[in-house]
């Protein structure tokens, strides 16, 4: 029962001190994968795999809502990063990626790291 006490008190202090913004490394909302249109679905799938293989936790939004929408969400839901994917993504096989705090982004191919 010592044990567990203490982990909680570690998770408790740690979400306090994050604001529960996780770090990336615990994060179970590490990234997510926003199509621009219904259109690149299946890109969206594609990328969501490649992330997963590589073993980090990811969603696809591959709702029908308007982008910006989609976007506000992930960011609510404290994703580390969101990935949007349109057409110039896909033909070149790329991912224009942002981290949620601070709405920076850039452009990258599915084969780099995070």
């Amino acid at each position: 029962h010592y044990g567990r006490g203490s982990v909680e008190r570690m998770i408790a202090i740690l979400t306090e001190h994050t604001a529960g913004k996780w770090p990336f490394w615990i994060s179970p909302r590490q990234v997510i994968i926003v199509p621009v249109s219904e259109k690149f679905s299946e890109y969206s799938v594609k990328v969501q795999q490649q992330i997963h293989n590589a073993g980090f936790f990811v969603d696809a939004d591959l709702s029908n809502r308007k982008l910006p929408k989609k976007v506000r969400e992930a960011e609510l839901a404290q994703y580390n990063y969101i990935l949007v994917v349109g057409e110039k993504e896909a033909e070149h096989e790329r991912a224009t990626f942002g981290r949620a705090t601070t709405r920076s982004s850039a452009r990258s191919p599915l084969h780099a790291p995070l």
